[in-house]
């Protein structure tokens, strides 16, 4: 397996954190300068929506909505997350069900209990960390072990699982007062440490997304086309209702040409994705293949999609022949330096 290169820099004076693998951009992590994911609001219920079985918060940082309230009334105080990006002139999207998050640990107020990964399968290492889990877990609070604990330090972990915890019970116990942030959610590069846990060499000096090629592969992605194996080509173009993307053969015409491009896609859409930081609504405008092996299609969507840590759904087909998938707006859109 190739290493990968994590690179901490800033681009046009935003903190941001890059991922390569050989060589090649995989993620790339840029501060939107907004509200970031994971931040913990004491927040005060304005007004109810009746029409969407939600509320409008009041924040700090401005309106928030919460869906699928019972019982709550405008006034009272409630503590929430942030669950993804908003879009533009839009509330922010959050939830009751805070998570306190890092590298080892995931701490769950409200929810109780003790699990591991289920990526970990050495029955041994998974009877270690269910005894360091119940040493420093008490009360009400659940706990996560993350797939990082199959290599991590034992003692490294317990200070994980004490910081998310200790951070939990202060944040729960600050519930009476006006609205006010609690905690900050992680910027790029303490994502960063948080989420990319393969073995890597770091880059931390100032100018590394120049020395390590990431400016050039970044600057890519200002354009809508992206090139496939064998000639074929996919567009990838935001509007304000979705996500288009267009699948082409190129020169290719033999009768397999628009199901290999389609393939190629497929494998390609994931991170095009990701790069771009591009979510809601997508649908795919495939080059022509026969219906007998969309079955092939789909088998390799899935597996783009099972590899990558975004939250996307694949919705299926529609009468018209496109397909159609879901993914959650967790980062703002990619701006291409001009």
């Amino acid at each position: 397996m190739s290493r990968e290169t994590i690179v901490l820099d800033h681009l046009n004076g935003l903190e941001a954190a890059a991922r390569l693998v050989a060589g090649r951009l995989e993620d790339v992590l840029i501060d939107g300068g907004g509200p970031r994911v994971g931040t913990i609001y004491r927040a005060i219920a304005d007004r109810p929506v009746k029409g969407q079985g939600g509320m409008f918060l009041r924040t700090p940082d401005g309106p928030a909505f919460l869906r699928q309230v019972r019982g709550l009334a405008p006034g009272q105080a409630l503590l929430v997350q942030i669950t993804g990006q908003a879009e533009p002139g839009k509330a922010l999207p959050v939830t009751q069900k805070l998570l306190f998050k890092s590298r080892y640990a995931i701490v769950t107020p409200g929810a109780p209990g003790l699990n591991i990964s289920r990526a970990i399968r050495d029955d041994d290492r998974r009877d270690v960390l269910m005894q360091i889990a119940k040493s420093e877990m008490d009360g009400d609070a659940g706990l996560i072990l993350r797939s990082s604990c199959a290599d991590g330090d034992d003692a490294a972990i317990a200070e994980d699982i004490r910081a998310m915890a200790d951070l939990a019970a202060a944040v729960m116990a600050d519930i009476a007062g006006d609205a006010e942030a609690l905690t900050e959610g992680d910027g790029p590069h303490q994502l960063a440490w948080r989420e990319w846990t393969e073995p890597a060499d770091v880059v931390t000096d100032p100018g590394g997304f120049e020395a390590e090629g990431v400016l050039d592969q970044i600057a890519l992605l200002g354009a809508a086309h992206v090139a496939l194996s064998g000639g074929a080509s996919m567009y990838v173009e935001p509007t304000r209702a979705l996500i288009a993307v267009d699948v082409n053969t190129g020169g290719d015409t033999s009768p397999a040409a628009g199901h290999k491009a389609n393939l190629a896609a497929a494998r390609e859409l994931p991170r095009q994705l990701r790069l771009r930081g591009l979510g809601g609504q997508i649908t795919l405008d495939l080059a022509p293949m026969a219906k007998k092996d969309r079955r092939q299609f789909e088998d390799a969507l899935r597996a783009a999609f099972r590899a990558d840590p975004g939250e996307t759904a694949l919705v299926g087909w529609t009468p018209l022949g496109h397909y159609e998938l879901q993914r959650k707006r967790d980062r703002a859109p990619l701006e291409v330096p001009q």
